[in-house]
């Protein structure tokens, strides 16, 4: 590859940067704004957005279509170039037949199954800019067919999936959003799985409001949305709009300790008096439990080949669908093997492991680091441990298991412990929920630009997700700052975590990287903590949990997918191997 000038104007490819021998115009599909990376549509936008980023500066032209989210008064589909963003050219299809998020679209199984008229829009414009090949992160806001139609008009399609969307239109495999889903029951179980608006309603409501946002302004779309918007939004504006303190709040409270001025009373609990506690009628949602064995279970399951309703059909036809793609690459070996288990041919999987520009950034900000060969506690040291927890407060992170594993600690352990949670979206309960434990810390919301400087404000990381986890960039996160993590054993997690004396832990001297426990258990997780507070797990360095860790730079990321490219569009016969490992590769760790 030699220099020349890239697709991103006035920005030359940095030292060691993989340069494009002959630029390609690929596409990228999806539903969220390339420009809001993980701000929307979380780890897929992220690992898309940074792909074609990558791409761009490499000297391709890279093209983005999202679908789903826009939507107009002006009659029929269109589309509308709205932005160039780091060298990617940007364009939205307004008035799809399909919603996205997949959550919107999830009563509209006809149209996502097929929707003709969307496919023959996207190949025309596919024509129009001379698209050689594309690349959907998300089919999310378009019809499954759109993938045939696309093989039929000449071009090589490449599917990364980051989530089940595709035999699964809750998208996670999560039944209600609580558990995990082993059986849809030919279809029947997903009628009552989830209850959006009707798809008819909800695109009329989009078309208003972003039609009058558009025109108006925001003040006046504000209106407009709180005019049209479901019952529920318009209760929680009530909700908020209420004048009075609430049942148990602040003012109500009074500290029973309040006599004792400095003195203390102390029973050995390490407990302190909640000014803020649960309401009695506050309903806290439980999460579903899985056994260790919970992937293996998965696998062997054949539910799918049983159709009784239009879902069980649209699970046939995204099977169907990744069938027609040139190749899926999957993050994990785990959402391949799902995949094949359910009709895919094991010769289209192509395993991609995801490198991102943050995961470098923290890679070699903990390699510069002074305490790099450091272990960074054991058992005989005066301060406590520290745990970090990286999220959403959404059901499918599991934040809930951590909130009931914490009570469930020795308090001489507990006494032990820091837990800092970093978890988006309304907390509120889980704060008053442990608001009698002063080891725990909420730090607001998890955002990926501050993790370079929380290396050093925590020691060990907590997974605590109770699904199929496909892609997971928090952990790929904690493994590249070095950290040690306790992680559920679901999903493509335990292809990553080495555990003490297990197979590959020889590199470190058999500490590993990681524990597993089954996923949804909080007696499981307070176990583990348990036996490291403890000193029964001695954690290693950041070298040491590096040396046994599966890792792959963000320009060997890119340069691996532009070689796929570039074997897909010249046809060749050569055999696309199950494994390529890149020069940054470290050893891998074992299922």
């Amino acid at each position: 590859m030699g220099t020349r000038q890239t697709q991103c104007e006035g920005v030359s490819p940095p030292k060691g940067w993989p340069v494009c021998a002959r630029p390609r115009r690929i596409a990228f599909l999806g539903w969220a704004r390339l420009a809001q990376q993980a701000r929307e549509g979380s780890g897929y936008n992220l690992a898309a957005s940074e792909l074609a980023f990558g791409l761009a500066l490499s000297g391709h032209r890279v093209f983005y279509l999202r679908s789903g989210m826009d939507y107009s008064l002006r009659p029929g589909m269109f589309i509308r170039e709205v932005s160039d963003w780091r060298g990617v050219r940007c364009f939205h299809l307004f008035n799809s037949p399909n919603l996205s998020p997949g959550l919107f679209n999830f009563r509209n199984m006809q149209q996502e199954m097929r929707s003709p008229k969307q496919a023959r829009l996207i190949v025309s414009w596919l024509d129009e800019h001379d698209i050689e090949l594309v690349h959907a992160h998300s089919l999310e806001g378009f019809g499954l067919d759109v993938v045939e139609a696309i093989r039929a008009s000449g071009r090589e399609v490449v599917i990364t999936p980051h989530n089940y969307w595709f035999c699964c239109p809750q998208v996670d495999l999560l039944y209600q959003e609580r558990e995990v889903c082993m059986d849809y029951e030919g279809g029947r179980r997903c009628e009552g799985c989830l209850a959006p608006a009707r798809p008819g309603r909800a695109r009329l409501r989009r078309r208003v409001e972003q039609s009058m946002q558009r025109t108006f302004g925001p003040t006046v779309g504000g209106w407009v949305r709180s005019l049209t918007g479901s019952r529920a939004r318009r209760r929680s504006a009530r909700a908020a709009r209420r004048v009075g303190p609430p049942p148990n709040g602040f003012e109500r409270f009074v500290d029973p300790e309040m006599g004792l001025g400095f003195a203390i009373d102390d029973d050995g609990q390490g407990l302190v008096h909640n000014p803020a506690p649960v309401d009695e009628d506050v309903e806290i949602v439980a999460l579903g439990r899985s056994p260790i064995d919970q992937n293996e279970r998965f696998l062997r399951q054949d539910h799918h080949l049983t159709v009784l309703n239009d879902y069980g059909r649209r699970r046939i036809a995204g099977i169907e669908s990744l069938c027609r793609a040139s190749m899926v690459t999957p993050p994990s070996r785990f959402m391949g093997r799902v995949y094949e288990a359910m009709g895919l041919e094991r010769e289209r999987v192509y395993h991609l492991r995801l490198g991102l520009s943050h995961f470098d950034r923290v890679h070699r900000r903990v390699r510069r680091w002074p305490y790099y060969e450091r272990r960074p506690w054991s058992a005989g040291d005066p301060r406590p441990i520290r745990f970090g927890f990286f999220g959403t407060v959404r059901h499918n992170k599991g934040l809930d298991v951590l909130v009931r594993a914490i009570p469930m600690l020795e308090p001489e352990v507990r006494r032990r412990c820091q837990f800092e949670i970093r978890a988006s979206g309304p907390d509120g309960l889980h704060r008053r929920r442990l608001g009698a434990y002063p080891e725990v810390s909420f730090l607001g919301g998890y955002d990926v630009r501050n993790l370079v400087s929380a290396v050093g404000e925590y020691d060990i990381g907590i997974m605590t997700h109770i699904w199929f986890e496909n892609s997971p960039l928090v952990l790929l996160e904690l493994l590249h700052a070095g950290k040690f993590v306790i992680a559920s054993r679901l999903g493509g997690v335990p292809e990553w975590i080495v555990e003490p004396g297990a197979p590959g832990s020889e590199a470190n001297g058999g500490l590993g990287n990681g524990l597993l426990y089954p996923g949804g258990s909080p007696e499981a997780l307070a176990a583990a903590i348990t036996r490291v507070v403890r000193g029964e797990v001695e954690i290693p360095s950041p070298s040491e949990v590096h040396a046994v860790s599966t890792l792959i730079s963000y320009p060997d990321h890119v340069r691996e997918a532009m070689d796929l490219y570039e074997r897909l569009i010249a046809g060749s016969e050569q055999e696309v191997p199950v494994e390529v490992v890149p020069r940054a590769r470290a050893r891998a760790g074992s299922m």
